[in-house]
């Protein structure tokens, strides 16, 4: 098992400054902020943020490497850079990880069976797609009598600024930054004020990798100052961020100005749909992961669990005695399964959400609280009895907080899961194949998984609609939103 003194020693060694064009930059005048520990609320290190000359200088960079060496060079060449970069994540594997548990606070074992191998297997994946990019041929009736050759070819966007939410900063660095880097891009990447350590490691391998001085650059800093600075910037030529509806307003409010294109996942409501006929073990299972797996601080949370009546309170009963073993603690002691919240703000804010379940109507059937001890942490809780017209059934709480809600028969099951400003994920549990391929394609997400929670893979297309976003992310559709068709026409 990690250790706490020993991944502190780590942190602190990381160059807590930003990453602009090969270098750490160094200013006396720049602003500073603490990045807290939320197990212990202590400091765990002090980050410079990037002013508006870094951000400048950052987007410069990144210019000067797509209209330089990185976008010059030929996809073969990017393909190999990716690779050594991902070997050299997975060298590093066991510090990303313990890093990740140190700031964000999820338990060690979390990072190391999802967020890691997804990382590495995303920067091979599109490594294995930079000399893929390939345009097309298409027959036309010819110019003015004469033959044509048409065709097309897919050139990268440019610039691209990723900004990366705190919840899985490691892993979804990597699902903007692959796509990006193997079509020819640039990234300036904006990391979480609350969670930045592992994308600074990130700024050191990609240097080690090989990649030319601004290929990629990380500019640290708070939302309202940094995260601006960089949306604003008549530089940028994309702009891929994951992160709250709220913000993401900001976002897409700042790019049509300019009419810069964008990729936004913004969270989501996601519903788990449980039909009698289902493994009610494996369901009760399944449920409890997807909505206490990262102290539910998941975009695709599973926080709508929809239950046929009829296995209702049994399955109600299943949820509760899984609850109970969960074991709230340090992410760095052996037995603990599950962490703390990111920050005293999103603790209130889920304690705030509970006490509204409450008040509205639902049953708390198990936990409800913060223990009484150091740190944001809140008990697994399961709201029984609810409705969908709760707030709780409405609104992202981002915390491990699930609505239990019953339904009659499979027409108002899908009902239920399509009455949501949010459409990102959704799970079904049910043995009959004939009604999961059904029911799949009648529900509107982003995302289906049958008897599974959304499996991630590098493969697989990811985003939503709705409140829930625009674009997708990873897949062929990842690459694709990192490049610009260009048509050629030849007169013959």
């Amino acid at each position: 098992m990690a250790d706490r003194v020993a991944t502190q020693t780590l942190a602190r060694a990381l160059p807590a400054l930003p990453f602009v064009g090969g270098d750490w930059q160094e200013r006396a005048t720049s602003q500073t902020f603490d990045v807290i520990d939320p197990v212990t609320e202590g400091t765990i290190t002090t980050v410079t943020e990037a002013d508006a000359a870094t951000v400048d200088a950052a987007v410069t960079a990144a210019r000067r490497a797509v209209d330089g060496d990185w976008g010059r060079s030929d996809g073969t060449e990017r393909g190999r850079a990716l690779n050594r970069l991902a070997d050299l994540v997975e060298a590093r594997a066991d510090d990303f990880a313990d890093l990740e548990s140190l700031d964000v606070g999820k338990p060690g074992f979390e990072p190391r069976v999802i967020d890691l191998p997804q990382t590495v297997a995303t920067f091979r994946h599109f490594a294995g797609w930079a000399d893929k990019l390939e345009g097309r041929s298409i027959p036309t009736a010819g110019y003015m009598g004469r033959r044509t050759l048409s065709y097309t070819v897919r050139r990268p966007v440019g610039v691209v600024a990723a900004i990366t939410p705190w919840n899985s900063p490691t892993m979804i660095s990597a699902w903007k930054l692959a796509p990006a880097l193997a079509a020819g891009c640039a990234v300036v990447l904006k990391p979480p004020e609350d969670a930045p350590l592992t994308s600074l490691l990130l700024a050191q391998l990609a240097a080690e990798a090989g990649l030319p001085a601004g290929t990629l650059n990380v500019v640290p800093g708070r939302g309202a100052t940094t995260g601006n600075l960089v949306i604003d910037h008549p530089g940028v030529d994309k702009i891929s961020f994951t992160g709250s509806p709220e913000t993401g307003r900001i976002v897409a409010a700042a790019a049509a100005r300019r009419f810069t294109p964008t990729t936004l996942e913004l969270g989501g409501k996601s519903p788990q749909i449980v039909f009698a006929d289902a493994d009610l073990a494996q369901a009760a299972q399944g449920v409890a992961v997807g909505i206490f797996a990262n102290q539910g601080e998941v975009c695709a949370a599973g926080s709508r669990i929809l239950v046929a009546r009829e296995v209702y309170e049994e399955f109600v009963a299943r949820l509760v005695e899984l609850a109970a073993g969960v074991v709230l603690g340090d992410p760095f002691d052996a037995g603990t399964t599950m962490g703390a919240l990111i920050n005293s703000k999103q603790q209130r804010r889920v304690l705030q959400y509970i006490e509204l379940g409450r008040s509205e109507g639902a049953r708390v059937a198990c936990g409800g609280a913060a223990p009484d001890r150091p740190g944001y942490f809140v008990q697994p809780t399961f709201l029984a009895d609810a409705t969908n017209s709760m707030t709780v059934a409405r609104e992202e709480i981002f915390g491990p907080v699930g609505a239990v809600i019953p339904f009659d028969d499979e027409a108002q099951a899908v009902d239920l899961a399509n009455d949501s400003a949010y459409a990102l994920a959704a799970t079904i549990w049910t043995t009959d194949l004939s009604r999961a391929h059904d029911v799949a394609g009648r529900v509107e997400a982003g995302s289906v998984a049958v008897n599974g929670w959304s499996p991630l893979d590098p493969r697989l297309p990811w985003g939503g609609s709705k409140l829930s976003g625009q674009g997708r992310e990873l897949g062929r559709a990842g690459l694709d939103a990192n490049t610009q068709e260009k048509t050629v026409t030849v007169v013959l």
